[in-house]
């Protein structure tokens, strides 16, 4: 059976939502859940740690790695401590920095070391995997879709804005896309 390794959005779970459609495609999963223990640790610490997992268990080319909102946060901190992922890498609107006040009303949020990856991406300085996507809601005010296309030609990852879609990309897009990146 393969192996996905799995970053839920914040307080997510293994064994839910993702990961479950995951495993009913015959997947064994791996990650890590945002919650608990693993939650309580500074973000130096949580990339650490799942930089040290991938290096273990996910550097080969045919890796795959899952990661979903502030999972993808983590991801891309982990990655930035190690050499370019040579697997796959999907990631799935991926929170990238502070968002104030969006344009629909929603008040903003800053995560830790919010400005760290995009100073990073314009420095050309942000170490990214050699296969890797990114899709986002046109209407995601957690991950504002021009900051990730931004993102995506300082760092050549490919940004896919999916039309009328927020931070809860629809289940049948995702179906779709899970059918055509896990082939």
């Amino acid at each position: 059976m393969r192996s996905i390794y799995l970053l839920p959005g914040r307080g997510g779970r293994l064994n839910a939502g993702l990961g479950l459609e995951l495993k009913a495609r015959g997947y064994r999963l791996s990650g890590r859940e945002t919650l608990g223990d693993f939650a309580k640790l500074s973000l130096p610490f949580q990339a650490q740690a799942i930089a040290n997992d991938l290096q273990a268990e996910f550097c080969e080319k045919d890796a795959l790695v899952v990661a979903n909102s502030y999972g993808a946060y983590l991801f891309l901190f982990a990655q930035a401590l190690m050499p370019p992922l040579l697997g796959k890498v999907l990631l799935l609107s991926p929170v990238i920095g502070e968002v104030k006040q969006s344009s629909l009303g929603k008040l903003g949020f800053a995560p830790p070391y919010a400005d760290s990856l995009m100073a990073l991406a314009r420095l050309r300085e942000l170490v990214v995997p050699e296969h890797c996507e990114i899709h986002v809601g046109a209407n995601d005010w957690q991950c504002p879709s021009e900051r990730l296309s931004e993102f995506g030609r300082l760092t050549g990852i490919s940004v896919n804005i999916v039309p009328d879609a927020g931070h809860m990309l629809d289940h049948g897009y995702v179906n779709a896309l899970l059918d055509r990146w896990l082939s």
